[in-house]
């Protein structure tokens, strides 16, 4: 059945030649951003372009460092609750991930001239800041029985040599799951009277992006605050999928063949560190109304994946290789790793927030990003070239508005906030909405020295998962993950 040996197979694999991986995905993963900052910024939705006076600031307007009057320190552990639901095959699954994180950390440094002193700089505060700007915690999973066109052996059988072959293919062709001849890869003749398939799949993900900055901002004549900083962006994200394909037949009925089961599992593990800028100002145009902007210039990462996958498959009847027998196959492709780099978006963002006296205030903020101009690179061109990938993002991603809508009430000591925040499609197919709506809510106590805030983020969005590509569109399966998460933040601050 098969003369090729498989670890000289091995051997040949590109380290970036993963079956489903999709550079372009990992382009728009890493350049997207989710509601960031203490639980006060949280609260109000993340629209403090023009509020200030947060550690929030860092992230998304340093001006806003300028409205500091006192120094502080915070911290703000986060607590996160996940769910999906996926719908494939005509049948629902849901599933759960939960994780507990450091939401906000840092702390600002006022240095303010008296109110005598006579000098247009009132002051100005330096900060340094740990946010999480991006959580990739997830698990869904999905199962059902797709049509015999549809199914995992249809896709490894696609009979067409000028396919590029995944490590899937050559994986299933050294687990004695395919063949191949000059036409390309089809399924043994063992197989060929297998029904439909019971396939199931979980796809977990794990890790995060956080952000350290470090920023200024300056107060002028308590009217206009100009800011700047700089920020040092850590990307952690981890991804496990099993893939498994079952023949309820028995192996003793009619319709039974050799083919018994599949198990295909894929692993990828990808470590960066990414450094940008960002510069902003907020002019109090009268003591109620303050309009804040802000640029961030694009962010330059250098990425490390390390990739693994193996396939094992169960045979209900003895299959013969050359003069053996076997019951089962396996094959297996070793950890390798793959460096890369990307250069994400630039952004722009647009705040006014009205103060009423001492009773609150109202912000409104406008985001507005470009993920088609996302470029991937790496400096060997032989081992990968991303001209491809980088036409895909041009082809598929658009430019999106973020908005951000949020308010709070002062009650002597009390805080309540409430927001809502909507993170525009990225994707230029508009028959598929992937728009992610976040609702906010939250409290807080001042006192003289000391604060405590705690603030409630509920997140949804959609997802459409192709767990492998088919020849004709029309045979790929989709499945439709939609995806809520729940995260509650807790600040505690210190003024000095």
């Amino acid at each position: 059945m098969k003369n090729l040996k498989y670890w000289l197979a091995v051997a040949l694999l590109s380290p970036a030649s993963y079956s489903f991986a999709q550079y372009q995905a990992d382009a728009l993963r890493f350049s997207q951003t989710q509601p960031s900052g203490t639980a006060r910024s949280l609260g109000v939705g993340g629209a403090n372009v023009a509020v200030g006076a947060d550690l929030g600031s860092l992230v998304t307007n340093p001006a806003g460092l300028g409205l500091y009057q006192r120094s502080e320190i915070s911290f703000s552990p986060g607590f996160g609750i996940g769910n999906t639901s996926s719908q494939a095959f005509g049948t629902t699954s849901t599933d759960n991930r939960n994780s507990l994180h450091v939401a906000s950390f840092g702390a600002a440094f006022t240095n303010r001239r008296p109110d005598g002193d006579t000098n247009p700089w009132r002051g100005g505060t330096l900060a340094f800041g740990l946010n999480r700007i991006n959580d990739f915690n997830q698990s869904f999973s999905y199962r059902g029985t797709p049509s015999i066109d549809s199914d995992i052996l249809s896709y490894l059988g696609r009979s067409n040599a000028d396919i590029t072959a995944t490590d899937l293919d050559d994986l299933a062709y050294e687990a004695f799951v395919t063949e191949r001849d000059s036409k390309g890869t089809y399924i043994p003749s063992d197989y060929d009277n297998t029904g439909p398939l019971d396939q199931r799949e979980t796809v977990l993900t794990t890790g995060s992006q956080t952000q350290f900055d470090i920023g200024y901002g300056a107060n002028y004549k308590d009217r206009l605050y100009i800011g700047g900083g700089i920020g040092i962006i850590t990307t952690r994200f981890n991804s496990t999928s099993t893939l498994s394909a079952v023949d309820p037949s028995a192996p003793s009925t009619q319709e039974g063949t050799s083919f018994g089961s599949l198990s295909y599992r894929e692993t990828l593990e990808t470590r960066g560190t990414g450094l940008n800028a960002r510069i902003g100002a907020i002019y109090r145009v009268t003591d109620a109304v303050r309009l804040g902007a802000s640029v961030q210039t694009p962010t330059f990462t250098s990425l490390s994946e390390t990739y693994g996958a193996s396939l094992d498959a169960v045979y209900d009847k003895p299959i013969t290789v050359g003069n053996k027998t076997y019951t089962s196959g396996n094959a297996v492709v070793d950890p390798g790793s793959f460096e890369y780099r990307l250069t994400s978006p630039f952004r722009a963002s647009g705040g006014v927030a009205v103060v009423v006296g001492k009773n609150g205030f109202l912000s409104g903020d406008v985001e507005y990003v470009n993920y088609s101009q996302a470029r991937l690179n790496n400096d060997d061109v032989a081992s990968y070239n991303f001209s491809n990938n980088n036409d895909a993002i041009r082809n598929l991603y658009q430019s999106a508005v973020n908005l951000r809508v949020g308010g709070e009430l002062r009650f002597d000591i009390f805080r309540v906030r409430a927001g809502f925040a909507r993170y525009g499609d990225p994707y230029k197919d508009s028959g598929r909405d992937r728009t992610q709506n976040y609702y906010t809510g939250g409290l807080g106590l001042r006192q003289k020295n000391f604060y405590l805030d705690l603030a409630g983020v509920y997140g949804s969005t959609k997802r459409y998962y192709n767990p492998y590509v088919m020849p004709n569109p029309a045979d790929t399966p989709e499945v439709v993950v939609d995806s809520n998460r729940f995260t509650t933040t807790l600040t505690a601050g210190f003024l000095f």
